[in-house]
């Protein structure tokens, strides 16, 4: 009955969210367009498939996602698992190496299984004509999600301070971006965007919060947060870093000119 009660409050809260959007869909087709709706009754079952859809996601997140990821978290920083008593403000950083395997393996599994980075993929494949293949797209993006969620918990665990690891991300982010390919460099950026949605970043941040809690001399407030921007960050650069070095091999690959001659 409470679980019945809970989804109750949150598809009221979905659906207080959602009448925005609906609302201004309205409103420009109604008033500014003075258009009827084409297929009414398909967009409201649409909508109400997107109500159904976000409740129970949100109540799965609550009741199953992060609890997984905050007990994950206590267990891989466990005495037993990183060697030595776990109360220990001086652990070192290397000794947490399982910790930094689950983030990069349950990074790259969320991105693999984006809804949105598919998409964008398949898309990206259909316009290139096929010059830009979906799934190494895909593979890329997750391989950069879960690099960047190993090195947000290698920051979480050393405290390394946002404010001196991002500016330098940032840079090399601008540099690969003058270097690279134009076909990729946008379409780099926005795969960092939703190569960090739906699936992901619920995972991820459940992840974070449950290692600053864990590791002693962390805050969850002020250590727990930042793994979605190292996902972020570290997509566009495999991104990048995966155009130029396409680039470079078909350079290589491309047979010399020889002139004609008289």
């Amino acid at each position: 009955m409470d679980i019945l009660l809970h989804v109750a409050r949150t598809g009221g809260s979905v659906a207080l969210n959602v009448a925005p959007i609906l609302a201004v869909l309205l409103f420009f087709q109604l008033v500014v367009l003075r258009r009827r709706l084409a297929n009414p009754r398909r967009i409201l079952t649409g909508f109400a498939y997107v109500l159904v859809g976000l409740t129970l996601f949100l109540v799965g997140l609550e009741k199953a996602l992060f609890p997984i990821g905050r007990l994950m978290a206590a267990q891989l920083t466990g005495a037993d698992v990183v060697g030595m008593a776990a109360d220990a403000a001086s652990v070192p950083w290397w000794a947490f190496g399982w910790v930094y395997a689950f983030g990069a393996a349950v990074g790259f599994a969320a991105a693999v299984a984006e809804p949105t980075l598919i998409a964008v993929s398949l898309k990206a494949e259909e316009v290139s004509g096929g010059a830009i293949r979906a799934r190494s797209l895909r593979m890329m993006a997750a391989a950069g999600v879960g690099a960047g969620v190993a090195f947000g918990t290698l920051r979480i665990v050393t405290g390394l301070p946002l404010g001196y690891v991002l500016p330098i991300l940032c840079v090399v982010v601008a540099f690969q971006a003058l270097t690279a390919p134009r076909l990729m460099v946008a379409l780099a950026f926005d795969t960092g965007a939703v190569g960090t949605s739906t699936v992901t970043i619920p995972v991820v941040a459940a992840l974070g919060l449950g290692l600053a809690a864990a590791v002693p001399g962390r805050d969850p407030v002020v250590d727990g947060f930042g793994l979605i921007a190292f996902a972020v960050l570290f997509t566009i650069m495999a991104m990048l870093a995966y155009a130029w070095g396409a680039a470079h091999l078909a350079y290589r690959r491309k047979p010399p000119v020889t002139g004609t001659g008289r």
